[in-house]
């Protein structure tokens, strides 16, 4: 994000190295405007197609200085781009990701302005690397040649202030050694981010069903289950069952799946684990794919890694968390300092308690028995 004390040069820069840069090279944002202008038939502009281009009310002023709204929406996209699957935002997350980018955009300002106050000199070799590699890259491009002489000021400045800013954050975050005391008190209070987590051991019989098929088709496989439960429970072989009647991968192994721990198999699924016994079997449970018999063969509880164990891991998180604890201060500090105006129109109302949860979907890291 740019800091620049002209706010007029302020939009041309954002303009030209956000998105002219990104989109310009290709042509793609330009591709009408040439193709009217190869043909000599210049349309004179209607009214509504001139008012386009009235510039909008700029997104925030920090310390007199504004942000262009260009600025708000070209980090949005970005951050639109990295964060959700396709570009899909899940209902209700909107408005909070909208804040939560608007201010980022105003800390940024903040920080860079931080930074230049206290002397810091950007890395101009690695950027000079960057913009080397841009000639290299385009350097067959036209439209790079052509307009080359008045990007390339823009994009170095762009750098120059990226540069300052992680120039910044790495000396903010540099936290001292932490002591012994420190360290040791950090796994204490902490014992659930140094616990392995409780594991069983479970062998399956599957009785597969595609998901699009009838209610008919799935209360047959309930049915066929029901009765394999029974001969279970008067004796038969679990393994052999498994063999004869599973269409798991585990079946030749005789629905032995190995030690699974809490999260691997769906939620049903371990609430029906989780009432019986070392050696018992589980009512028909309905998965995604089928129907599951499973039978509990070993239950490790949850333990406590020792302290000697997990050491260099408990001295790694707490830096961690004293570098991002300074990082945030320092953030709400200058915040606490500025005048800040964030224009809230260009946001959309944050959901009523207990709307707009929906819509996330499953995790990819469901097992293949999740339900």
């Amino acid at each position: 994000m740019l800091y620049l004390s002209r706010v007029r040069l302020r939009t041309v820069l954002l303009t030209a190295v956000v998105f002219v840069f990104s989109i310009w090279l290709t042509g793609e944002a330009f591709s009408a405007d040439t193709k009217s202008e190869s043909s000599g038939d210049k349309k004179k502009e209607s009214p509504q197609e001139a008012s386009k281009k009235i510039p909008l009310p700029p997104f925030a002023t920090v310390n007199g200085v504004d942000i262009d709204f260009q600025d708000y929406r070209m980090d949005m996209l970005q951050a639109i781009k990295s964060r959700f699957y396709h570009g899909k935002i899940p209902e209700g997350k909107m408005a909070s990701l909208q804040r939560e980018i608007g201010q980022d955009i105003v800390d940024k300002v903040l920080l860079i302005k931080e930074a230049k106050k206290r002397g810091i000199e950007p890395d101009k070799a690695g950027v000079q690397k960057i913009l080397d590699s841009y000639d290299k890259q385009y350097a067959n491009n036209e439209r790079w040649k052509k307009e080359r002489k008045d990007i390339l000021p823009l994009l170095r400045k762009k750098l120059e202030e990226d540069s300052v800013f992680k120039i910044l954050e790495k000396q903010v975050k540099e936290s001292p050694n932490p002591t012994e005391a420190e360290i040791r008190n950090y796994y204490d209070t902490h014992h659930e981010k140094f616990t392995e987590p409780e594991q069983v051991r479970v062998s399956v019989i599957l009785l597969s069903v595609d998901p699009s098929s009838s209610k008919e088709v799935w209360e047959q496989a309930e049915k066929e289950a029901k009765d394999i439960v029974k001969r279970l429970r008067g004796g038969a072989s679990f393994a052999d069952m498994a063999k004869l009647h599973s269409s798991d991968p585990s079946a030749e192994k005789g629905g032995d799946m190995g030690y699974l721990h809490r999260g691997m198999l769906a939620d049903t699924v371990h609430a029906a684990l989780d009432k019986i016994s070392v050696g018992e079997i589980t009512d028909p449970v309905v998965t995604l794919q089928g129907v599951g018999i499973f039978r509990l063969e070993d239950r490790k509880e949850a333990v406590i890694n020792a302290y000697d164990n997990v050491r260099e891991r408990a001295r790694g998180l707490l830096l961690r968390e004293l570098s991002d604890k300074v990082w945030n201060d320092l953030k709400a500090d200058l915040r606490g300092k500025a005048d800040i105006k964030i224009n809230e129109s260009y946001y959309m109302p944050m959901p009523k308690e207990g709307e707009g949860t929906g819509g996330e979907g499953a995790t990819e890291n469901e097992h293949q028995h999740g339900g």
